[in-house]
């Protein structure tokens, strides 16, 4: 296997410092971070492009880059069909969750659930959401260590070690602004590292036509997996409905992303960037199920896995760099730079959204319960403090990562275990008049606990493998069009009915499990206890409510104050009959 040569080092040293600049930048310029609406909300001054940029970059992270490119490789192209659910979910961000959160207007999403249900629930919310960042985060980080370790030998300790601290670096001291603009940088750098292997693969083999015919006589072109049945991994079902709530979880009430679009100065400017960052989304997802198929036309004939070159197939792609591009210094160099800035973008904002949430929703809290108020400065210094511990968190929590195994899943199984239930707890408070805050509560812990278990209980059984069964490595060094029509493929796929039928369900479904029951037992038992104690559903803030519902309720709200005065008016006249 070729190494990377000083030029691609420097390549990648670059990267990491103009990544650096730009928090060195922020951190000296502008408001100079005196105020915490400046250092986690960007003072309201960000335009449009970037932080759509911004919301795309931080969901596409390396965990994609390297994650869809070989689940396309090994499993075909069905999950492309994911990306209809990122259509179908964005009207719903966009009118009926984001809104919410721009009245509210604070650093913090959860101070939602504070003003709806309570202090109880806005905890209970907050550590679920710290518990899916940091399982998250380690398994980002680890994502580009990986990609190190396969390419040049570099341990992954030092790897995971160097990135970690270049983005605790700069996200520490250049807040929001110093993230959002390194997104912008870093995604071009992705978009490179795509590019490079498309076009890579269209020059070996004769054209784009000719990737996705050997993809096509390799049997990976497969958009016809219609069952219902949950336990099939990937289905248009699965993929429509969970993509629907992964994405409605992630951009709908995730404080990564709500904490993005609050840097906006108005709601219609925060609507037009999702919208943007819809096709951007969509349109990276589907360059990286490309990516797939183009590294599919190297290796279709011997699997650098079962040949024993590698030892996952998420270093298909830093593999596939090395044996194209290692001729020309700096080119492979150029990719590892937009693995690496994947990773970055999205710990950058694990750094900044917790440190914002912890300082919000329990550092807060407890001084004001010893009668003591945080200045703005002390609230950046305990910011900064804050932002170098989760730095540091993520380091260590990204040692454990490769025990979650594939990359794609295991990250899309954390977002729906968790995410899910956080979700349905927002979407009860926002939909529901009747929602309480016994049952917010009961309803996420109790979600919380069912998607954990499916989602990490064991044994599970073993996913389904496209095998080439005429393998020659012997023959993979080129490419041979008449010798591609005669190769023959199968599933290798053993007896699943023996394992527990919920270890066997897609991990697709967690997410929509995950809120439907988090958001049916809260509201279930919110009806219940306030039956059972004979209380009414209060009279709410109808800002906190879903627009539609808040509009209904402001009527509501209009008719009866008008009721009140007609009927005071009336009450005074008679009192002067004689």
């Amino acid at each position: 296997m070729a190494n990377l040569v000083a030029a691609d080092y420097a390549v990648i040293v670059i990267t990491m410092i103009i990544s650096s600049g730009i928090g060195v930048y922020y951190w000296l310029s502008g408001g100079k971070q005196k105020s915490m609406e400046e250092y986690f909300m960007a003072d309201r001054s960000m335009q449009m492009l970037p932080v759509a940029i911004g919301l795309t970059v931080s969901y596409i992270s390396a965990v994609s880059l390297l994650g869809v490119s070989s689940e396309n490789y090994v499993y075909g192209t069905q999950y492309a069909v994911i990306n209809i659910s990122y259509g179908l979910a964005t009207p719903f961000v966009v009118y009926f969750y984001m809104p919410v959160f721009f009245k509210i207007g604070k650093a913090s999403a959860f101070e939602y659930l504070h003003k709806r249900f309570g202090k109880a629930a806005r905890m209970a919310g907050s550590f679920a959401f710290i518990l899916q960042l940091l399982l998250y985060s380690g398994v980002v980080l680890y994502a580009p260590a990986l990609a190190l370790e396969a390419t040049t030998g570099i341990s992954m300790t030092a790897s995971v070690i160097g990135i970690g601290l270049v983005c605790t670096f700069y996200s520490t001291i250049g807040g929001i602004k110093a993230v959002l603009i390194t997104d912008v940088f870093q995604s071009l750098l992705m978009l490179i590292a795509i590019i490079l292997v498309i076009i890579t693969a269209a020059m070996n083999v004769g054209g784009l036509d000719k990737i996705w015919e050997i993809a096509r006589q390799g049997s990976r072109i497969e958009f016809d997996s219609i069952s219902m049945d949950p336990t099939v991994r990937h289905t248009w079902w699965s993929l429509t409905f969970g993509g629907f709530f992964t994405y409605l979880s992630l951009y709908g009430t995730n404080q990564v992303q709500v904490q993005r679009m609050l840097t906006i100065k108005n709601v219609k400017h925060a609507q037009s960037a999702i919208w943007i960052s819809w096709p951007l989304s969509s349109l990276m997802s589907l360059g990286l199920c490309f990516t797939g198929l183009a590294i599919y036309t190297r290796y279709r004939n011997c699997d650098p896995l079962e040949s024993g070159r590698i030892g996952s197939y998420d270093q298909l792609m830093p593999l596939y760099v090395m044996d194209m591009l290692s001729a020309y210094p700096g080119v492979p160099g150029l990719f590892i730079a937009g693995i690496f800035s994947a990773g970055l973008s999205t710990i950058s904002a694990t750094v900044n959204s917790l440190a914002a949430v912890i300082l919000e929703d329990f550092i807060k809290p407890i001084c004001r319960l010893w009668n003591k108020e945080i200045t703005a400065t002390g609230s950046i210094v305990i910011s900064k403090i804050l932002a170098v511990i989760v730095g540091i968190s993520c380091i260590g929590l990204a040692f454990v990562g490769h025990f979650l195994g594939g990359l794609l899943q295991a990250a899309l199984t954390i977002f729906g275990v968790v995410g899910g239930p956080v979700f349905g707890m927002f979407t009860l408070g926002m939909f529901t008049r009747l929602g309480n805050q016994r049952g917010a509560i009961v309803g996420l812990l109790t979600s919380l606990v069912f998607s954990l278990w499916i989602g990490f209980g064991q044994p599970k059984p073993p996913i389904p493998n496209k095998v080439d069964v005429t393998s020659n490595c012997s023959n993979a060094t080129h490419y041979d069009y008449e010798e591609s029509s005669n190769l023959h493929f199968e599933y290798q796929q053993s007896n699943n009915d023996s394992y527990f039928y919920l270890y066997r369900i897609s991990y697709m479904w967690y997410c929509p499990l995950g809120s439907v029951l988090s958001f049916g037992v809260g509201w279930i038992f919110s009806w219940i206890s306030n039956l059972i104690l004979n209380e009414k559903p209060q009279d709410i803030d109808p800002n906190l409510f879903t627009p539609i519902l808040a509009s209904k309720l402001h009527k509501q709200q209009l008719k009866n104050s008008n009721e009140y005065h007609n009927t005071t008016r009336h009450s005074k006249n008679s009192r002067n009959w004689p």
